[in-house]
């Protein structure tokens, strides 16, 4: 066997929050590609006395996006079967029990796994859509092969906290709104909750959710904040 061999690691998913009822999953062969992006938003304003291009502005960036096709084979066990793995992809589709029991329907967030690769290292994401194709049975009909094709979207990591002593509005973060922007999906972005878009409202005093202009900035409070303001508006 070449060393190569003999240090094979395998690559697999984790679950590294919320209460999924699988928390790992090992891959069958190691990907033979991966494909991963991530878009940054710039706006240009610009003036009617502007004699060249005015400099663009950074708006923020959208989460990155991992792409790949993972290969199940049970072909070699006689009792095996894939599709308690493509279920587990599937089920990490769904909000965790824990966060729906408390209204906020959050997904199990997941990193990528394979030995000593770092291109992947600090990601931490959910899996945003599963596709999978099932490509040979046993006589009884069980199924021992399939590819399953996954995207992965960022969760960015949450923000440092505030001293409580600085706890002044000119201190939070804020978000500069794009067109096409609601607070439905500011919320989903920054909480992966769009039921949150009422703590956006309320934190910045907007009376007109559906009046929003793009360019103009909000304010975006803690995730803990916006959850208060949710259950003290005595909205869910």
């Amino acid at each position: 066997m070449s060393v190569l061999g003999a240090n094979l690691q395998k690559a697999g998913l984790r679950v590294v929050a919320g209460d999924a009822k699988t928390s790992k999953l090992t891959f069958t062969y190691n990907p033979s590609e991966m494909s991963t992006s991530k878009t940054a938003t710039w706006n240009r304003p610009t003036t009617n006395s502007a004699n060249s291009a005015t400099p663009p502005q950074f708006a923020g960036v959208q989460p990155q996006t991992v792409q790949m096709e993972i290969f199940f084979d049970a072909y070699e066990d006689l009792l095996g079967d894939v599709s308690d793995d493509v279920k587990t992809l599937f089920e990490w589709t769904r909000p965790t029990a824990s966060s729906a029991n408390k209204r906020q329907h959050n997904p199990p967030i997941l990193t990528f796994e394979w030995g000593s690769n770092k291109v992947l290292a600090d990601f931490r994401g959910y899996l945003e859509s599963v596709s999978a194709k099932y490509t040979m049975f046993r006589a009884d009909g069980t199924p021992i092969r399939a590819t399953a094709s996954i995207t992965l979207k960022e969760i960015p990591d949450e923000p440092a906290r505030q001293n409580p002593t600085s706890g002044s509005l000119n201190s939070r973060r804020s978000h500069i709104l794009r067109d096409g922007d609601s607070l439905q999906s500011v919320a989903y972005r920054e909480y992966g909750n769009p039921a949150l878009w009422r703590s956006l409202a309320v934190f910045n005093g907007i009376d007109d959710p559906l009046r929003l202009v793009a360019g103009s900035s909000i304010l975006i409070p803690s995730s803990g904040e916006a959850a208060r303001l949710v259950d003290g508006s005595g909205d869910a």
